[in-house]
């Protein structure tokens, strides 16, 4: 997915100042459109007690789904809810039908632009920043899962300085899976090649477009090549469980202890957890990532144009947006912020989990957050990006060679590319 501090003050005075009746004299109600949960319900409970007249209600859809109607709801110009989430994968895309929604400076967003860092900030915005599409919720800073009682079984460390120290780079990431996964044959190292090439790919400047006249190079990008051909390594060592992200089997395969390391950006720790249950809590830990830093999605709340409250919708969404705001989400629901007075809060800073051995979660990801580099994401990156996944588990199911995934992968991703 992937959702908090001018300071509290600031919160409160902005809710004192938006509270009362709409300007229109009437009830309004306004929609509210995500994929998963975003850790809302409470603030919208909260909002609508301080702003008379308005009733909030979130529309919730699976990833896909979402952001399909979306293209939907904005192509017949009707069906959008007055504020929607977009993932950041998808909005070089969204940016191209920008006419389609509301230039959120028109309501004094500019003003804002310091709640976020630089980079944040620009991705949510068209026209040389100009243009302000959205506003950012949370992002996903990477780290590092794994099972404290699966490494010792493997003769490994547990202290998670210590295992962050095995890892300073991929290549010696994949070493350790190779010592893992000889120690215990029964056991998988990580869950799945499609993880690990996903972390190694968010960690570069450009991956499967150039920044320059956004050209498809996927199929000669080295840092593509390097990162398909280390997991798919790994996916042919049978070295991974070949399970793939929150799916069914994935959720199994947790709760089975049949993988012991997963890259975890800060929302995945809530789906971990659920899907273990209590039996596993204080067996799992979290250190730092290969690498240090990395990110894993981050969403965007815009307001589309042919909303009736556009005005009441954008005063939601900056609300939602806000520091405050999204530190609460964080401390409640686990999603980093990306506002910098929320993720550099001591609350955050300081923040444990018990489930994950008492791990400094909130130092962890802060310090992945601050060592972040975005990459760059072309307009059909979210067309390309499922081409070269389904051709890393051809490998991992024993489908494909590692060479002939990589050429029909760089094939379909060139056509999906349009290039």
């Amino acid at each position: 997915m992937t959702r908090l501090l001018a300071g509290l003050t600031a919160a409160v005075l902005l809710l004192t100042a938006c509270s009362g009746q709409p300007e229109s004299g009437g009830p309004i109600k306004l929609t509210v459109a995500t994929f998963g949960e975003f850790g809302y319900e409470k603030l919208f409970d909260e909002y609508e007690k301080a702003h008379p007249g308005i009733t909030v209600e979130g529309r919730v859809a699976d990833f896909e789904t979402h952001h399909r109607q979306l293209a939907t709801g904005l192509g017949a110009g009707r069906g959008a809810a007055d504020v929607v989430a977009i993932e950041e994968q998808y909005l070089p895309k969204f940016r191209q039908s920008k006419d389609k929604f509301t230039d959120l400076s028109e309501f004094g967003a500019q003003s804002l632009r310091e709640n976020w860092p630089t980079w944040k900030w620009d991705q949510g915005t068209a026209d040389g920043g100009k243009f302000v599409l959205g506003l950012g919720t949370d992002m996903g800073s990477l780290a590092l899962c794994y099972r404290r009682d699966l490494f010792a079984n493997a003769g490994l460390p547990t202290d998670r300085e210590q295992v962050a120290a095995l890892w300073p780079t991929w290549e010696k990431f994949a070493e350790t899976g190779a010592r893992f996964t000889a120690a215990t044959p029964d056991v998988k190292f990580a869950d799945s090649a499609g993880t690990i090439y996903t972390a190694m790919l968010n960690q570069g400047e450009e991956n499967y477009f150039a920044k320059d006249g956004d050209r498809f190079v996927g199929d000669t990008n080295p840092n593509v090549r390097k990162a398909f051909e280390l997991a798919g390594g790994m996916a042919l060592k049978k070295e991974t469980a070949a399970v793939t992200t929150f799916t069914q089997p994935w959720t199994v395969a947790i709760k089975q202890s049949r993988f012991a390391a997963i890259t975890c950006p800060a929302w995945m720790l809530t789906q971990i957890e659920e899907a273990g249950g209590p039996e596993l809590a204080g067996k799992w830990d979290v250190t730092s990532v290969p690498g240090g830093a990395g990110n894993w999605g981050g969403s965007f709340l815009t307001v589309p144009k042919q909303g009736a409250h556009r005005k009441e919708a954008y005063d939601l969404a900056a609300w939602l947006t806000a520091p405050g705001q999204q530190k609460r989400i964080f401390l409640e629901s686990g999603l980093l912020p990306s506002a910098q007075g929320a993720y550099r809060d001591g609350a955050v800073l300081s923040h444990t989990s018990r489930y994950f051995s008492d791990a400094p979660v909130g130092k962890l990801f802060a310090a992945s957050a601050e060592a972040l580099r975005p990459n760059y994401r072309g307009l059909r990156d979210g067309e390309v990006r499922p081409v070269y996944g389904h051709a890393l588990g051809r490998v991992e199911e024993g489908r494909q060679s590692l060479d002939d995934a990589w050429a029909q992968a760089a094939t379909e991703g060139r056509a999906a590319a349009g290039k």
